[in-house]
This record gives C-alpha cells, sequence and structure tokens, in this order.
C-alpha cells in the first residue's frame, strides 16, 4: 500500500516535532516547511497527498500561500490550521477552498482524524457504499421477482436510483456493473409487468391504476389552486428521475420538499403524446376525438406540441373550472431571459406554468453530435451534464426569483428516457413513425416476443391514421432498427438515449411539490 506524503507548513514547526513523529509512526511520510515561500516551492518539486497549512506566519500569510498553492496543484487536499476562530479568516479560509481547518493547540487524534476524512474518504465510501448495496442486492431481487402493483415499482425504483447514485461516489466499478445487471433484470420484469397490467388501468372500476398524465392537473395541480395557494408548475421535458435529485442538491438551497412522488408516463413515452394527455387532461384518442384540430398525427410535417395552451383551456372549460393562468414555453436561452425579466408582471396569477425543453433537446442533440456523445456517454456523465446545464440556466435564476414570493412550486416532467443498446429488427413502410422505441404503422414487421404490441389501439385510447394502424413498444434497453442499412443505422444509435418505449427511466417520472425555504 502506498505511503502517504504529508507537507506541514507553520512558522513555529520544532514545536511540532512530538506530531510530526507521530504520524511518521502512523505510516505516513512528513515533509515540513517554516515559511509559505519555501512551501510552495516543495509543492512544485514534489507530489503531496495532503497539506497541513499554519493561517498566522510572517511573510506569505497562509490564505497567499494557499492561493499560489491551488495553482500549482488544485486537487490536494488543504487543512487550514489557525489560533483565530474570527469569523471573517474563516470564512475567507473556507472561499479559498481549503478542505477542512483546525484550531491551535491540536491533539495528535484531530490531526488523524482530519487526515482520514480528506484522504481515506473515498476509500472509506467505497467500503461503506459496496457493503451496502451487497447487504440489499438480495433483498432488491426478491422485490423485483415478487412485484405485484405499480406501487411495489415505485419503491423498486426508487431503492435503484438511491444505489445508483451512491455508487456513482464509489471507486469499486466492479459493483457498477453488478448494479447494471440488476437494473437490466428490474426493467426486462417492469416490462413483462407493464404488458400484463397497462390496458387495465383504463378500466374505471381498477383502484390500482396509478396517476398518469392526464391526471396530474385535476389530481394534484388544481386542488392547491382551489386551496388559496399561488401554483407555479414548471415542467422540464424528458427529466428523469435520477436527474431530479442531482438538480434538488442545488433547488434545496431556495425551496424544500413538500411532496415528492413518482407518477406513471402514458404510452409511448414521447412528448407528443404524454405532454398534450398532461394539458388536454385526456388521452391521445380523446384528445383526437374531441379536438381533432388539435392533435398532429405522427406522420405529419409539422409540430406536434404546438397547442399546449388551448388544450390546458380547453380542459378548464370542460370541466367548468375558473382559473386565470399565465403559460410560457421555453425553447433557448433568449426566452429563459426573457420569463425571468418578466415575471413579476405575471406574480398575481393563481396559476403560472412555465414549460422547458432543454433536456430533451440535449438528449437529442447528444445523438446526433459526436462532442456530445463523449461528454454523456453514460447516465453518470448524462446526469452530470443536465446538472451543469442546470446550474447556469435561467431556470436556476427563476427559481431564485420565485423563492423570495409566497407561492407553491411544482417540478415535474412528461417522460424520462433510457440508453439503448440492444437493436431490434422491424419493417414498415414509408408512414410508419421514426421514434426509436415505439413504431405506429400498418404494415409492420417484427418478432412479437421482443416488443409490446397493441393490435387494437383504442384499448389503450390511442389515436391511430389508418383503419389498421397498431403500435409497437420497445421494452429494457431496446430500439428498433430498419435491416437496410442496419449495421450503420445500430452503430449510430446503440448508446443513445432515447425515449417512447417502456422502462423504468421512460415511464416512472417525478412529481415533486416545493416550499420556500424559510
Amino acid at each position: 500500500m502506498k505511503q502517504l506524503k504529508i507537507l506541514w507548513t507553520d512558522d513555529e514547526i520544532d514545536v511540532l516535532k512530538s506530531h510530526i513523529l507521530f504520524l511518521e509512526e502512523k505510516g505516513f511520510i512528513v515533509e515540513t516547511a517554516n515559511n509559505g515561500n519555501d512551501a510552495i516551492e516543495l509543492v512544485k518539486e514534489q507530489e503531496f497527498d495532503l497539506i497541513f497549512l499554519d493561517e498566522n506566519m510572517p511573510g506569505l500569510s497562509g490564505l497567499e500561500t494557499l492561493k499560489e498553492i491551488k495553482i500549482i496543484a488544485p486537487n490536494i487536499p488543504v487543512i487550514m490550521i489557525t489560533k483565530s476562530e474570527e469569523e471573517n479568516i474563516m470564512e475567507e479560509a473556507i472561499g479559498s477552498n481549503i478542505d477542512d481547518y483546525l484550531i491551535k493547540p491540536v491533539n495528535p487524534n484531530q490531526i488523524l482524524l482530519s487526515i482520514k476524512k480528506n484522504i481515506d474518504q473515498k476509500r472509506l465510501i467505497t467500503e461503506k457504499t459496496t457493503s451496502g448495496y451487497q447487504a440489499d442486492f438480495a433483498r432488491i431481487g426478491m422485490e423485483i421477482n415478487s412485484a405485484g402493483n405499480f406501487r411495489d415499482w415505485i419503491n423498486i425504483y426508487k431503492k435503484l436510483i438511491y444505489w445508483e447514485l451512491e455508487l456513482e461516489k464509489s471507486e469499486d466499478s466492479s459493483m457498477a456493473e453488478v448494479y447494471r445487471m440488476q437494473e437490466i433484470q428490474a426493467n426486462s420484469e417492469f416490462g413483462k409487468f407493464i404488458s400484463s397490467n397497462y390496458l387495465s388501468w383504463f378500466d374505471p372500476d381498477n383502484e390500482e391504476k396509478p396517476l398518469l398524465s392526464p391526471d396530474i392537473f385535476t389530481g394534484r395541480i388544481l386542488p392547491l389552486v382551489h386551496r388559496g395557494e399561488n401554483v407555479f408548475m414548471i415542467l422540464v421535458d424528458n427529466l428523469r428521475f435520477d436527474q431530479w435529485k442531482v438538480i434538488y442538491r442545488t433547488i434545496g438551497d431556495y425551496f424544500r420538499i413538500d411532496r415528492e412522488e413518482i407518477y406513471c408516463s402514458i404510452l409511448p413515452t414521447a412528448t407528443q403524446y404524454s405532454r398534450n394527455a398532461i394539458f388536454a387532461g385526456l388521452m391521445p384518442l380523446e384528445i383526437e376525438q374531441m379536438y381533432p384540430g388539435l392533435w398532429v398525427y405522427d406522420e405529419e410535417e409539422t409540430g406536434k406540441n404546438l397547442q399546449e395552451r388551448e388544450l390546458l383551456e380547453n380542459q378548464f372549460k370542460r370541466t367548468g373550472i375558473d382559473v386565470p393562468f399565465f403559460y410560457e414555453k421555453i425553447n433557448n436561452l433568449a426566452d429563459g431571459k426573457k420569463l425571468v425579466e418578466n415575471i413579476p408582471n405575471f406574480s398575481n396569477r393563481p396559476l403560472m406554468i412555465a414549460v422547458y425543453n432543454f433536456v430533451d433537446m440535449l438528449s437529442h442533440a447528444r445523438t446526433e453530435m459526436e462532442v456530445l456523445r463523449e461528454l454523456a456517454n453514460d447516465e453518470s456523465a448524462y446526469r452530470s451534464l443536465t446538472l451543469s446545464w442546470f446550474r447556469h440556466s435561467s431556470l436556476l435564476e427563476l427559481i431564485k426569483i420565485l423563492a423570495r414570493q409566497d407561492l407553491t412550486l411544482i417540478i415535474t416532467t412528461d417522460h424520462g428516457s433510457i440508453r439503448v443498446r440492444n437493436p431490434v429488427k422491424v419493417v414498415g413502410d414509408r408512414r410508419t413513425s421514426a421514434n426509436l422505441r415505439y413504431k405506429l404503422g400498418r404494415n409492420l414487421d417484427y418478432d412479437p416476443k421482443a416488443v409490446f404490441e397493441m393490435k387494437n389501439p383504442n384499448e389503450a385510447y390511442l389515436p391511430k391514421s389508418n383503419i389498421s394502424s397498431r403500435y409497437i413498444f420497445a421494452t429494457n434497453g431496446d430500439f428498433f432498427a430498419y435491416p437496410q442499412n442496419y449495421n450503420h443505422y445500430v452503430k449510430y444509435y446503440r448508446n443513445t438515449f432515447q425515449h417512447g418505449g417502456i422502462s423504468l427511466q421512460e415511464m416512472l417520472i417525478p412529481f415533486v411539490i416545493l416550499r420556500p425555504v424559510g
């Protein structure tokens, strides 16, 4: 095992000889310096695992030395040691990227604990996470095999996401592979569950029907408005539950979670279907029948989600609801900045709605742009890219403004996405829909064992442009590929994030009610 090397810088270094001997007895290599300039030179010449740095030294102060060290070696943990407990010194030190601080006089056990916390942290996290997931692995496996209702699958998915995010902190790649195998098993069984149960959810007497896309306004949002709350709903297109968990780490500075739940996107898990169902309060077939001018078929070359405001207005008229609302769709940076600037003009509305399309655009751009494929080459990187966008987005600026108002914030989405790996051959005519995770057409040729097929779409309240049209859905990490140019097609789309089909990531999506902090 590699000996860890420590640099201790203090103008009274001779007084600390007993501490240095203590560390050497524990197996550490300790280099010393009694001023900032010498410390900087040593960092230039050698590699250190950790640095102890006195704050109050003649010549270069500890903070001045710290700034120079961070330029040379920004990733070395630095522990500041100071005689002073003054708040301004602490704040300046913390703002200068120290990893820990100790107040003199320090004892050996404090020093050892600080070393373990800052050097051994990843190892300790890895060991704890690995043992924790190993202990839970068998239990999750049994739950997957015995899941009998939608609530069971919500609990399984929450556990899987918890461990996925925990394992992300770990350096044990073998456990990440074990997790992926269990995730595949879960999605395989979930696909069977949906195939057996989805159509039964449209039976009005089925008490186990989950919350579905058309139920969002009447079942969750309007009850808050009717209680007299001002509600701001933010719908982020294509936001997976794991992505929500990651961005909440930033939102948590401004809003606390009042209620976090997972609801179920309808099939197909595509914006045209699921989001229109949310705003209409209807299934797609009902939209087509009641408002034929507001439904666009898959093969039509025009935008599929251009009528959301009209669909919501019709939902309110149809149900006798009189709620003044504000609606805005954000497709680019300019739209987002404009909303932030104008939001004070609309803050008196009982219901405000903003739709953000960035995550969906990110997913499509990642498919088409090689540089984004490299930046988001797996789930962890995809989450990281989403978080980076969010931290620098106008959406975060909007959330900061909303946190200063007396309102209820809702964050939700219309569907998620899954990284696809396995091609499934399908043949269709030129009018067959283009989506990789579902197909709608009248002349489809496929292996029925490899898909979830809907020969009669009316049973799932789905429209069809031709009397003989049917839907097929990919499950797990499958995607549809045509035999023509098959190898090129498969190579291009494998490991891209797609939506439209059946998976935990696409169908089990967040609906969160938040209140301002303080």
